[in-house]
């Protein structure tokens, strides 16, 4: 088993904490967006708190350790590995949870170049416990406001774990889908089990809009945010998000592997 300060190490070496990618400029424009309630960075959510750009500055340095200067404008963020590792352990609390009892999961992604791998890992372990993983309205059609206009995707599963596809995109099954925050997918898979096409989930596990929708429809959600992604932790600091952990979401795909087998041991559900 990974010990809590390998995989402390390992967020640093691979820069998923510590000093990450995302740049300051790129996380202060989402608070702002965020402030105006842009449903870009809002990602499903409807806060009830009036959040300012500060008050989201002082909720991200107390929820992943970015600095809590506003002054502070330029560089890169900075996530603190203690506060990822809590997460982490909170995250496979939850898993442990409803594995116990063999719930219903559903899993999805707004990330599948960087983070399918990751939750296929959690599908595997939950299916192999007696959890039904459930994949709902595969194929569907979406459409999905982007910066070139309203396209449509298509609602695909890999694995177990739900991704979007652009019209025309590779058959289904590749590992290749597209990156989007919109809650539209989740709205979408959760509206055809409520209509009697199997049960709602007793958790969902994802990031973005799957667990920031989801979160917003009263289902239990967890899932994985950058320092841009405020939304997460809003919906968390407001009791609509059970666990928001923190990291960058856009490393390499196989960075995120130690942290499956961490997660799962953590769990009780290694094999």
């Amino acid at each position: 088993m990974l010990s809590r300060g390998a995989v402390r190490a390992h967020l640093l070496a691979g820069r998923l904490a510590g000093v990450v990618a995302t740049a300051r400029e790129e996380s202060l424009r989402s608070y702002r967006l965020f402030a105006a309630r842009d449903p870009r960075v809002t990602l499903g959510l409807d806060p009830e708190g009036d959040w300012t750009e500060r008050d989201l500055i002082a909720l991200m340095a107390e929820k992943c350790g970015v600095s809590a200067d506003p002054g502070h404008v330029a560089g890169p963020d900075v996530i603190d590995p203690e506060r990822t590792l809590s997460g982490l352990d909170a995250f496979a609390e939850r898993l442990g949870e409803v594995a116990a009892r063999r719930g219903a999961v559903l899993l999805g992604t707004g990330h599948p170049h960087r983070l399918l791998a990751f939750y296929a890992g959690l599908a595997d372990a939950l299916s192999a416990a007696g959890c039904l993983v459930l994949t709902p309205a595969q194929g569907r059609c979406v459409d999905i406001t982007t910066r070139f206009g309203v396209r449509t995707y298509n609602l695909d599963y890999v694995r177990g774990v739900a991704l979007m596809r652009e019209g025309g995109a590779r058959s289904a099954g590749s590992e290749t889908g597209a990156h989007t925050h919109s809650p539209l997918p989740v709205r979408v898979a959760l509206g055809v089990l409520a209509e009697g096409y199997g049960p709602l989930p007793d958790l969902v596990v994802g990031d973005h809009g799957w667990v920031c929708g989801a979160g917003q429809l009263g289902m239990e959600a967890i899932g994985l945010a950058d320092t841009d992604d405020p939304a997460l932790f809003v919906g968390e600091a407001e009791g609509r998000v059970a666990v928001a952990v923190p990291l960058d979401d856009a490393v390499r795909s196989d960075y995120y592997r130690p942290l499956t087998r961490y997660v799962l041991k953590r769990a009780c559900l290694s094999q």
